[in-house]
């Protein structure tokens, strides 16, 4: 007892007593004296045990304890467990999020640090998405850092879309998400009816653990696997992305109409009378913006970007608002959008449509002759659209001179024409500029009546394109200007510079090649632009262009004003879009603030930085729904083409084999390493490239080779491509055995159809070949098993 009693007096002995009471009110234990109370501890410390040392029995002083206990423990100077505070130094913890891969690994991602890796057996127990704490276990012979979690803190699941099977042993659900690999357990009572194979969506009733699987509860029976339209509604809740109005949202709506109201006319600019049109593509129905230019006396133009006014009508902390912020952007699938907003506001009261009145948010913009931003002001206006022009027509009337639309739009070709030869001049500083300009082609699905893919076509730009483009990018950089200028929290758009490590792997690849890319350590946006303008015209353009591209960064939403590397603007934003991006509402919402204007509102840095993280993960989740969305139709067009043949480019090398890019066709498949023959292939980062080590024989970006339709798998949407010339020896090599004289490339498409499409001898495969093949065989009994599947069987049939 004497003993405790000691510990207790001396542990009340804080050296910075006096500093707490000058700071304090109440004062208590400061937390250098908390931190050695816990170190000096035996064993953990409760909160509890933590008070009675320090002699804290009124509610106040345990409040004040809790709460700092809570701030020791943020500033990561505490571990807290069930057993009570731990010092942070007596062990490495870290704490983020799960990211899962398909091949069943996986990482905790840490925003100040790199990751840390976590094997197969620790992602058991764990979603993509959870949050963890995890402690440092080991460093691996790379360096690698990697952990073993101690607490998941929070599910980062609760809903999963996938295939309902029945198994001899009951019922389970295949995640559709390939990096989800826990099959989902449901009892008969939880089946809600679902048959066999038919997707569907289920609630996680109990989490899986390292000793058992999750179990679940089909709340949503999506249909069969290859209904119309399934690769869409698959996609959507797989990447958790909204797509039903709240009930909330849809009795907010319900006051709008169709007109805009007179009371919501007042106070604004007339533009009424002013040519303002829209210029979009001949499928859009929401239009967000409107362009008129006219020359100046002086020399140079008064540009007007006319946006939406989306703000006026869209509050801050409505029912709308908060739909729109989860939402982050509009989505759009091939032959579907899900908008961001209702569509009695993003094709209706919001949109520009023609010949009737709209409230807008103007950028009036004057641009020198020289082609540089002079001045802008913002205001609020009220217009009506001239007309709805789209990019074929007014292409047609500007490069192309045609008559019947010149007569057709009489009164606005002047203005268009004023339009062209601002946007030629302001073409001509872009260049000085050094803004990138890669040359991407986009894709647009083509489908049949029953929506399956008819073919996929490339989308042509044209002048019209590019003249829009230019004027946007006018009223965003003017924007970006006005918020700096007025030193306003906002976001931006930021696209930093390639890393140091980018740099570096495109001046060895450009060395290879004889070519040089300059700038130092740190090349520059014109660095950039002049790597790109030296290779115009060499044969393998297009393989540069692709490593100078994939060097680059992603853009992303950020209160920090970094700038734009690829259109070399010091400083971007997004103001052009507010019907189908958070981040432009944002901005417009900001602008109506400064203007003393109802319904602006003034953001902390801190809230930017919140909707910059959320708005930059909602734009990369709608991307990843709408690629596997369109993998999951490409695959299902290849179906009934296993055993054609066809020219491609290989578009990818990775370690594990080369991609390849059907010409005219444009869908990609996977020629596996251990399907090249006769060597054993070393990959090279640097060239981009698989080597063999004894042929030397080199498979490259951007090489043209023929390859045959082996395997389609429709679960884990992927095409597998065998090369021709492997596929020729191989059958050549059999035929001569069989005594046959028939030459392999006659029998190749029928062989390959009827065996496993891109069979190889075993005997005849290296040794680096038949290892490939071991270790991947997970992924060909995957293969084997969807050949069977009833969507297989269904295709063959028809065929």
């Amino acid at each position: 007892m004497v003993k405790k009693k000691t510990t207790s007096k001396k542990a009340q002995q804080d050296p910075h007593a006096r500093r707490e009471a000058n700071k304090y009110e109440n004062p208590i234990a400061s937390r250098e004296h908390i931190l050695a109370l816990i170190k000096g501890a035996a064993a953990a410390l409760l909160r509890g045990e933590i008070a009675e040392q320090l002699a804290l029995r009124d509610e106040e002083s345990l409040e004040a304890l809790r709460r700092r206990l809570r701030a020791m423990e943020r500033d990561g100077q505490l571990v807290r467990k069930k057993e009570g505070y731990y010092p942070a130094d007596k062990f490495e913890l870290v704490e983020g999020r799960v990211h899962a891969h398909k091949d069943g690994f996986g990482f905790v991602c840490l925003d100040d640090a790199d990751d840390v890796f976590l094997s197969i057996g620790q992602m058991k127990a764990l979603w993509h998405g959870d949050i963890v704490q995890a402690r440092i276990s080991g460093v691996s012979a790379k360096g690698r850092r990697e952990g073993t979690v101690v607490d998941i803190i929070e599910r980062g699941v609760e809903q999963v879309t996938g295939r309902f099977f029945t198994s001899a042993r009951g019922h389970y659900v295949e995640p559709d998400d390939k990096k989800t690999k826990q099959r989902i357990f449901i009892t008969a009572e939880n089946a809600g009816g679902a048959e066999d194979g038919q997707m569907v969506s289920v609630l996680i009733l109990s989490h899986p653990s390292y000793r058992r699987q999750a179990d679940g509860r089909v709340v949503e029976i999506l249909g069969d696997y290859m209904a119309p339209g399934m690769e869409t509604d698959v996609a959507l809740r797989v990447h958790n992305i909204p797509h039903e109005w709240p009930e909330a949202v849809q009795e907010q709506v319900q006051d709008f109409g169709e007109e805009v109201l007179e009371k919501d006319k007042k106070g604004r600019v007339d533009l009424r009378e002013l040519p303002l049109v829209t210029i979009d593509g001949e499928d859009a129905r929401d239009f967000d913006d409107a362009v008129y230019c006219e020359e100046k006396v002086s020399g140079g133009w008064r540009l007007y970007v006319a946006i939406a006014d989306v703000s006026h009508y869209v509050r801050k902390g409505s029912a709308l608002d908060k739909e729109a912020l989860k939402r982050g952007n509009s989505v759009y699938f091939s032959g579907r959008v899900v908008p961001m907003l209702p569509e009695v506001l993003s094709n209706g009261l919001c949109s520009l449509n023609p010949h009737v009145d709209r409230l807008c948010m103007v950028s009036e913009i004057t641009i020198s002759a020289a082609g540089r931003l002079s001045g802008y002001k913002f205001y609020p206006a009220l217009m009506r659209s001239h007309a709805r022009l789209t990019y074929t027509d007014v292409s047609q009337i500007l490069e192309h001179d045609d008559t019947r639309l010149k007569e057709k739009y009489r009164a606005l070709v002047p203005h268009l024409h004023s339009l062209y030869t601002m946007y030629q001049v302001l073409l001509k500083r872009r260049e000085e500029r050094g803004a990138l300009d890669f040359e991407t082609t986009e894709l647009k699905v083509l489908f049949r009546s029953d929506r399956k893919i008819e073919k996929i076509v490339p989308s042509a730009r044209n002048e019209a394109h590019r003249l829009i483009e230019e004027c946007m990018l006018c009223a965003n950089v003017a924007t970006a200007r006005f918020l700096r200028k007025h030193e306003l929290a906002a976001l931006y758009r930021v696209h930093e510079g390639p890393k140091a490590d980018k740099v570096v792997d495109v001046r060895q690849f450009f060395s290879e090649l004889g070519l040089s890319l300059p700038g130092g350590s740190k090349p520059s946006p014109q660095d950039y632009a002049m790597a790109l303008k030296s290779i115009q015209g060499r044969d393998d353009f297009h393989v540069v262009q692709t490593v100078l591209l994939r060097s680059l960064m992603q853009a992303v939403y950020s209160p920090e004003e970094k700038g734009h590397f690829g259109l070399a603007y010091p400083a971007y934003t997004h103001f052009t879009s507010p019907i189908r991006r958070y981040p432009d509402l944002l901005v417009h919402r900001i602008i109506r603030h400064q203007l003393g204007l109802t319904g602006g509102v003034s953001y902390s840095e801190e809230k930017m930085l919140e909707y910059g993280e959320h708005c930059s993960m909602t734009e990369r989740r709608a991307d990843e729904a709408t690629r596997d969305a369109l993998d999951a139709l490409k695959c299902e067009y290849m179906l009934d083409k296993i055993g054609e043949q066809f020219i491609g480019t290989i578009s990818a090398v990775t370690h594990f084999g080369i991609f390849v890019q059907i010409k005219d066709v444009y869908i990609e498949g996977l020629v596996h390493v251990s399907q090249l023959q006769g060597d054993y292939y070393h990959f090279d980062g640097t060239r981009h490239c698989l080597m063999g080590e004894r042929t030397k024989r080199c498979y490259t970006l951007g090489d043209e080779v023929e390859i045959v339709v082996a395997n389609v798998n429709l679960d884990t949407k992927m095409i597998d491509f065998s090369l021709l010339e492997f596929l020729q020896d191989n059958l050549q090599r059999k035929d001569n055995s069989q005594g046959t004289k028939k030459t392999a490339k006659k029998k190749i498409g029928k062989k390959v159809a009827q065996s496993k499409k891109s069979t190889v001898a075993d005997d005849k495969q290296p040794v680096a070949a038949k290892k490939a093949t071991k270790k991947n065989s997970n992924r060909k009994a995957k293969v084997k098993n969807n050949t069977k599947s009833s969507r297989f069987k269904v295709k063959k049939k028809n065929k």
